[in-house]
């Protein structure tokens, strides 16, 4: 019996897709409109409206943060949007408090208007702290981290995007490049365990290469079609890391209900392929760390460092694809809570959009033209794992399940506030943009 139930399930995982896809094609032109369609409909829904919008707006709001080892303090983000009668936008975010710093970028740069477009971006931080769990994967607890500080942080890049055939069809590739300097590792409290000594400013870059095919009726706000995107990123060596690359293939099917609702349903498969593994060998990786842990003292302490060098031997070893948690998927977790070499995720998101309009709305730190107030439940479960076979087991998934509040403007931004609850709790996010976007 349990090979049996092992083969219908495996059976299942691989059907699922198709079964998402052929929803697809059944409900966005269900039997009670099939008088309206047109034959153009049958490859993709006409567009609901201009896909290069021109509304001016803009928002400004406070955001205070709080990082565990690092402190706390008040950041000020900005954006403009579509500057001047142009597609333009313009964005900026300032730290103060114990964090010093800030990002500034500028978007949709039209260097042939409606055809080819450029992004820009650039940030500098003096300090800031990332999660290291105790492994990658699934099994690790809500407190089984470590924190990692970094400073001297600086990342900057450029995107370039080739639209055709009103946004149906896009090219692009990206160039990104960062450096920073691994100071310390602390306790889950901020404690110091250990401090670097004389460690070296890290520096790399990532390429990304990409395409997508968008079968919707709406480029910004999808109520009815089929999108893909694929992607892959390159990852060359640096210091003692692996040379690797990622695929990424994120399937979005845009299921229409009563007169404007859209239930959505997202499929992300995500691999590392290592073609030239890093450093394996613990001692030489501490030594090019500028750690040392057998110095640590406190064999617990000793234990956390030991820790998060062999996550970091795992990264060299299988590289790392996309992460799961944060703001785009499995929303109850913190930001890249869950990394592996393979990942796989579903979501299902009901958008309730309780209007659908054009009012002008000004409230002195946000201005522009909203066309929809939307109310959207969602369920994800997602798995990552340094192996494939361990993809397929439901047991090592997580599920996130929660509600949100989405403004979308004429601008053609998505205002985004989610609450979701989880194995480990509950987690807010307020974002820009819809999820599994990113």
């Amino acid at each position: 019996m349990k090979g049996t139930a092992s083969s219908i399930e495996a059976c299942i995982q691989r059907i699922a897709p198709r079964l998402v896809l052929a929803a697809c094609t059944i409900c966005a032109f269900p039997p009670t409109a099939a008088a309206d369609l047109h034959p153009d409909d049958l490859i993709a829904p006409e567009r609901r409206r201009d896909q290069f919008p021109k509304d001016f707006g803009y928002a400004a709001f406070p955001y205070p943060y709080r990082l565990p080892g690092i402190g706390s303090g008040l950041s000020l983000a900005a954006a403009a949007f579509n500057i001047a009668d142009t597609y333009t936008d313009a964005y900026g975010i300032v730290f103060a408090g114990d964090v010093k710093g800030g990002a500034a970028g500028v978007g949709d740069i039209h260097l042939i208007p409606r055809t080819l477009i450029l992004d820009l971006g650039y940030s500098a931080i003096s300090k800031a702290a990332f999660q290291s769990y105790a492994q990658r994967g699934m099994n690790t607890g809500k407190d089984d981290f470590r924190l990692l500080e970094v400073g001297d942080t600086e990342y900057y890049g450029a995107r370039m995007t080739a639209t055709f055939l009103d946004r149906r069809l896009e090219l692009h590739g990206a160039w990104y490049e960062g450096a920073s300097r691994l100071k310390s590792i602390r306790d889950k409290e901020g404690n110091l365990i250990l401090q670097a000594l004389d460690p070296p400013r890290d520096r790399g870059h990532t390429t990304l290469l990409g395409a997508r095919f968008d079968l919707t009726d709406d480029y910004t706000d999808p109520r009815r079609g089929l999108r893909l995107d694929i992607t892959r990123t390159q990852s060359p060596p640096r210091g003692s890391g692996p040379d690797y690359f990622v695929m990424d293939y994120n399937t979005t099917a845009y299921i229409p209900f009563r007169r404007r609702d859209t239930l959505a349903l997202n499929l992300l498969r995500s691999d590392a392929f290592v073609t030239r593994q890093g450093e394996t060998d613990p001692a030489a990786l501490q030594q090019q760390l500028g750690l040392n842990c057998a110095g640590v003292a406190d064999p617990t302490q000793q234990q956390f460092c030991n820790e998060v060098i062999d996550t970091t031997i795992a990264n060299n070893k299988f590289g790392t694809a996309t992460s799961l948690g944060g703001f785009d998927r499995l929303r109850s977790y913190p930001q890249g809570r869950f990394k592996g070499a393979h990942t796989g995720f579903f979501g299902a998101e009901y958008r309730w959009n309780l209007t659908d309009e054009r009012t002008p709305f000004d409230i002195f730190v946000m201005k522009s033209v909203r066309t929809s107030i939307q109310i959207a439940f969602f369920y994800e479960t997602g798995v990552t794992s340094d192996t494939r076979s361990d993809l397929y087991a439901r047991k090592s998934m997580r599920d996130s399940y929660g509600t949100g509040l989405r403004i979308v403007t004429a601008s053609g931004v998505v205002l985004r506030g989610d609450v979701a609850h989880g194995k480990e709790g509950f987690n807010v996010a307020i974002f820009i943009g819809y999820p599994w976007e990113l």
